[in-house]
């Protein structure tokens, strides 16, 4: 659905990415060039720049209690008196001990690494083979989400828990598509327990996030970031559609991390870490990290306990969001909408009479400011739901009613 590269961790993590290099007390950042083209439901050929898998603040306390994320730019340090003692930063108690008990993020980590597992991948190739993931408790009933790359191929799957207790797994449903799958263990330690999902719609960038896991394979290990994004679209990485709604953070994720959660301050799930951007060739986390959104997994996991596959709605268009060169090339009256490059064909809205040059500017009446919000409103329905859209072709609008189909198997664009 998008072209955006990313490349994902295979085995729990297959690709990483970061780098910082310091030099002379400096932090040289070197960004990534973002990628533009036509995207579609599927994604074209991929590129070099990849991504690898490795809420809002509650209370006033909870902001007081971490640390300022901004500061005053200081032109020159003005001079203090030789009595004067250098104020601690508010976060940390006088006493270290006293700061590690009363630490808001060590109290969360307590509450929450309990329902974080390693997940442990054996692959019997004729040489044997192993890789490792994380995964987060979904029930009581034993059942624990990961990603789909993290345990596809895998022969064997062990999971231990938090304080060192390891058992066998069954993989319960797999989804390629949202790089998300359900596995299941027959007992479960007393100490541990499930992992509240949240609505991820309610996620705001800037918010802090934790994610735990189990990178390089050093299980519970906690990093501290922001939501740097919302609403990214992101590959699945096996198949040509992609993830809606993917949360971007920079919180450190690295192999291994894959399938892990990304955490809000009030101990909710409102990620799945799957991925992270990086530079070709560089195995380090690069601070471009994506989750995948806690709403699909709300739609996806039950699906799959219940019948081990999840079948994704298609609409069967390439396209992409409305810009200024368009905008003026077909006489529209602003930049927002969905231009259409081609209907596939044979798909729904081929059928239906979509063509290339339309421009779906509403869906149900609700308004598409772009391309990537029409892939969404798609993703988020269902096979069979018929849509109402408002298309823009040759400067009038026209409305035309689309039957979502069910997502072809093997598809190939």
């Amino acid at each position: 659905m998008n072209d955006r590269r990313v490349a994902v961790a295979g085995g729990g993590c297959a690709l990483i990415g970061i780098f910082v290099a310091t030099m002379a007390c400096v932090l040289l950042l070197l960004p990534l060039g973002l990628i533009t083209s036509v995207r579609s439901e599927v994604f074209p050929e991929r590129q070099q720049a990849a991504t690898v898998a490795p809420d809002a603040l509650e209370t006033q306390a909870a902001v007081e209690a971490l640390p300022a994320t901004t500061q005053e730019p200081i032109p020159t340090i003005a001079a203090r008196d030789q009595g004067e003692a250098l104020a601690a930063p508010s976060i940390f108690p006088q006493n270290a001990r006293q700061a590690e008990q009363e630490s808001v993020l060590t109290e969360l980590y307590n509450e929450l690494n309990p329902g974080v597992v390693n997940i442990q991948i054996f692959i019997d190739r004729g040489f044997g083979g192993q890789g490792a993931g994380s995964g987060f408790i979904l029930d009581e009933q034993g059942h624990i989400v990961t990603n789909n790359h993290v345990v596809a191929g895998a022969s064997g799957i062990s999971v231990v828990f938090y304080e060192g207790t390891e058992v066998e797994a069954t993989v319960v449903g797999r989804d390629e598509d949202s790089d998300l799958a359900v596995i299941r263990v027959e007992e479960m330690p007393d100490s541990v327990h499930p992992l509240p999902l949240a609505d991820s719609s309610a996620v705001q960038t800037g918010q802090w996030v934790l994610a735990i896991g189990n990178p390089f394979s050093l299980g519970g290990s906690m990093s501290l970031g922001i939501v740097s994004a919302v609403g990214r679209v992101i590959p699945s990485g096996v198949t040509p559609f992609s993830i809606p709604e993917a949360i971007q953070t920079d919180a450190a994720i690295n192999p291994g991390n894959s399938g892990g959660p990304l955490l809000n301050l009030a101990g909710e799930v409102i990620g799945v870490n799957a991925q992270i951007r990086t530079q070709a060739g560089v195995a380090a986390n690069a601070g471009v990290g994506f989750a995948i959104p806690s709403n699909v997994v709300r739609r996806v996991a039950p699906v799959l306990i219940e019948q081990g596959t999840y079948s994704w709605p298609w609409l069967g268009v390439r396209g992409d969001s409305v810009n200024l060169s368009l905008m003026r090339e077909l006489n529209l009256e602003s930049q927002r909408g969905a231009y259409i490059v081609e209907a596939v064909p044979g798909g729904p809205a081929a059928g239906a009479g979509i063509r290339g040059d339309d421009v779906i500017v509403e869906v149900n009446g609700e308004p598409v400011e772009s391309y990537d919000q029409l892939l969404t409103m798609v993703a988020f329905s269902n096979p069979g739901d018929t849509l109402e859209l408002t298309i823009v072709r040759n400067g009038q609008r026209e409305q035309v009613s689309v039957t979502l189909a069910p997502r072809p198997e093997n598809f190939e664009r």
